[in-house]
């Protein structure tokens, strides 16, 4: 309030003090307010339905409107497209593995062969049937084997290993492309307009079929069911009051008579609003202006901007 305002506002104080039939009672006059909710696009596209007219009652969680969100649509399928192909690129180590395991299967038969015929041939030393030499190349021959079958061992190791990196590196990009995947998700998501809040839809500032922009107001709305009426106070009323007292809120009913509404005093300021440039006399203190709150339950009648006074004892 501006400080024109606030000087009318003390005037009306100062009148309403004056006429008042009763000198414990103080009046406090002042403006109904409300909080308002605009409501703003989330995405960027053209609003391909938009169902909201000034003066509609809406209730919180309502669907009031449609954007075009075909490209981030697309966009997500791409991203849920390449983590399907992500699978297709993982090696199997399967294969490589069987044949591998079947080099050994033929070098483990031919090892159980040649222990045989070391064994065979150990005998036949013994018996001065064969030579030490014939022995020796036996087993050296199976001393070969063996390490041949160890090495074909580690070789199966070798390609599990190497196929379950080789896998991991490929997997590992399926985290980042399912964040990715989500964000698109909600880009979609913000498409659909969705009312914050119970209320009435006090201006619209958008029709279907314009381009929405991603911050750009769609409408107004307010809770219209309890309304504060910021009045006015002067500093020797100031210590009469209280955050919690119940007053009565009056406005006009017609010429000579008024509506009477029971109140809550919610907040008080906590400093002056209007202060002469020199305070030297008690009746100049009296200028002193602070802003009250009064919640009031609103019957129909009550309306936006409309003027009321708070009394009080």
């Amino acid at each position: 309030m501006n400080r024109y305002h606030l000087f009318i506002a003390v005037n009306a104080i100062l009148l309403c003090a004056s006429c008042s039939g009763n000198k414990n009672e103080y009046t406090a006059p002042g403006n109904f307010e409300v909080d308002e909710v605009i409501v703003s696009a989330e995405q960027t596209g053209e609003l391909l339905s938009f169902s909201v007219n000034e003066g509609d009652h809406l209730q919180a969680g309502d669907v009031v409107g449609q954007i075009d969100v075909t490209i981030p649509k697309l966009q997500q399928e791409q991203v849920q497209a390449s983590i399907a192909a992500l699978k297709n690129k993982t090696a199997n180590a399967g294969d490589q593995v069987a044949l591998i395991k079947n080099q050994l299967a033929v070098q483990q038969t031919q090892l159980a062969h040649l222990l045989h015929e070391q064994q065979r041939t150990a005998n036949l030393v013994k018996a001065d049937a064969a030579t030490q030499k014939q022995l020796d190349d036996m087993d050296a021959q199976v001393e070969q084997l063996q390490k041949q079958i160890k090495v074909t061992r580690q070789q199966i190791n070798v390609a599990i290993s190497n196929t379950s990196t080789q896998n991991r590196g490929i997997l590992s990009e399926k985290a980042p492309l399912e964040k990715t995947a989500q964000q698109f998700e909600r880009q979609v998501e913000k498409g659909t307009i969705i009312n914050p809040i119970n209320g009435m839809v006090l201006t619209r500032y958008a029709l279907r079929g314009e381009m929405a922009v991603t911050g750009k107001p769609l409408y107004k709305i307010a809770n219209t069911d309890t309304l504060t009426l910021k009045a006015y106070v002067t500093g020797t009323q100031l210590p009469h009051i209280k955050t919690g007292d119940t007053v009565t809120v009056r406005v006009d009913k017609d010429k000579d008579s008024y509506r009477n509404y029971p109140g809550k005093i919610t907040w008080i300021s906590d400093k002056a609003e209007f202060t002469p440039k020199t305070i030297q006399t008690k009746d100049e203190r009296a200028n002193l202006v602070y802003a009250i709150k009064v919640r009031v339950k609103n019957d129909g009648y009550l309306k936006i901007g409309m003027y009321g006074e708070a009394l009080f004892n």
